[in-house]
């Protein structure tokens, strides 16, 4: 057991290079699998998710190599095609393996999801597509088990926007027997890196990156040899930590593109952005002004980033309020947030922030994955010392964001955790 231990009170300065980005590499990893011979992917981020699915692709039969950054994953032996509970418990992203397996096999048996605490993320939207397009899809004991001799190409329209459910089904489709079209469909940059990363492995997937996805089935595909693109919520979080901390500092390795909606709210809240083709220098000088936001679907303002903007508007001259709309429980790092002086009320899926001038170092516990992220932006600049406890949350999807920190001037140190005694 580890947690992450920070003395409060530096201003963040200096440079910061952003990884690869975690919810783009894995369904581009699971893409492997409707392919034979060896694919290559570049700036894999090495997170906790990541390893997870090289495990999973393996355990399908798969060679996987993982170092550095780059992995090698061939499928010429797939024998497999179950995803365990034991390796899919903790990632919801395992259940994007059952569209290419069903696409190329013709089988798949997948636990159903887990991952972060929430909310309930149904994956219904995922199977009644693929049984639109042929497949006869059951639950049994907590699994999926889904059979197609060849899926068909049929037009789905999605009840409500869902990525990995756009992901799953867009690969279905390329191997589908005709054309395949996706209404509603999530528009996110890693939805359009994946139809782009197919394209070149021979799919025909055209208006990825507006709501009507097209797809023409085709006989097989090739190997990829593909670049992760940059973490936009690695990069958010790094823009909202120069900010809390009134810092200087340039992020650099990103696509400013793709945080349109993070950097008009952070100079709503008073910070200077300055972006440039690959980078962004971003400044605070003074405490944020109080701003509002909801949630909403890419381009509008990621739910992965509520966290952490709240964070931010803890420390906020005057009251704002933040709207989550994606999520029905993704407020559960508000309690640790009031641990800290931090005043906040909820009113379901609505947040008031009234500002504090100060917030105070205390013991926390991170309950997922970008609330582990706010609790450590809520720390860089707290008064005293704040220990974060549960910190594998911050592992899933966050490689090195401790080194990262300490590189700009932060003090922030990992250290083992001991696990209280049990009481007789």
């Amino acid at each position: 057991m580890q947690k992450i231990v920070i003395d409060g009170g530096v201003s963040l300065k200096g440079e910061v290079n952003v990884s690869g980005a975690k919810n783009s590499a894995l369904p581009l990893l699971m893409a492997t699998i409707l392919s034979e011979g060896e694919n290559v992917l570049n700036n894999v981020p090495n997170v906790v998710d990541v390893r997870t699915t090289c495990k999973l692709l393996e355990g399908l039969g798969a060679h996987v190599e993982f170092s550095k950054g780059k992995a090698r994953i061939a499928n010429e032996d797939i024998s497999c095609y179950e995803a365990p509970y034991e390796l899919v418990k903790t990632m919801r992203a395992s259940v994007l393996c059952l569209g290419p397996l069903l696409a190329r096999y013709g089988k798949a048996r997948v636990s159903l999801p887990g991952g972060c605490a929430i909310g309930a993320r149904p994956i219904d939207q995922h199977l009644k597509g693929l049984e639109k397009m042929g497949a006869k899809v059951n639950l049994s004991h907590g699994y999926v088990e889904a059979s197609a001799r060849r899926l068909r190409g049929t037009v789905l329209l999605m009840d409500m926007v869902t990525v990995t459910g756009t992901e799953n089904l867009m690969m279905a489709a390329t191997l589908a027997k005709g054309i395949t079209e996706i209404k509603n469909a999530a528009r996110e940059p890693e939805v359009v890196q994946l139809a782009r990363v197919l394209n070149r492995m021979g799919a025909k997937i055209s208006g990825a990156g507006s709501n009507c996805i097209s797809i023409q089935g085709v006989d097989d595909l090739r190997p990829m040899d593909a670049t992760v693109v940059p973490d936009r919520i690695e990069a958010g979080t790094l823009m909202c930590a120069a900010c809390i901390t009134r810092g200087d500092v340039w992020i650099q390795k990103i696509i400013p593109a793709h945080l349109v909606a993070v950097t008009a709210k952070l100079r709503e809240a008073g910070a200077t952005v300055d972006e440039q083709q690959d980078r962004v220098r971003v400044r605070m000088k003074s405490r944020p002004a109080a701003v509002d936001l909801s949630t909403q679907p890419y381009p509008g303002f990621p739910t992965d980033m509520q966290a952490q903007f709240m964070a931010l508007m803890s420390m906020a001259k005057g009251t704002s309020i933040i709207r989550e709309r994606i999520f029905e429980n993704r407020f559960m790092h508000v309690q640790e947030l009031k641990r800290m002086g931090a005043k906040i009320k909820l009113d379901g899926g609505q947040a008031t922030i009234s500002g504090v001038s100060e917030l105070m170092g205390a013991p926390l516990m991170a309950t997922d994955l970008r609330a582990s992220a706010s609790l450590v932006l809520a720390g860089l600049v707290a008064k005293g010392r704040t220990e974060i406890h549960r910190v594998y949350h911050l592992d899933r999807g966050y490689q090195r964001l401790g080194k990262k920190l300490r590189g700009l001037g932060a003090r922030i140190r990992r250290v083992s955790a001991q696990v209280p005694k049990t009481i007789k």
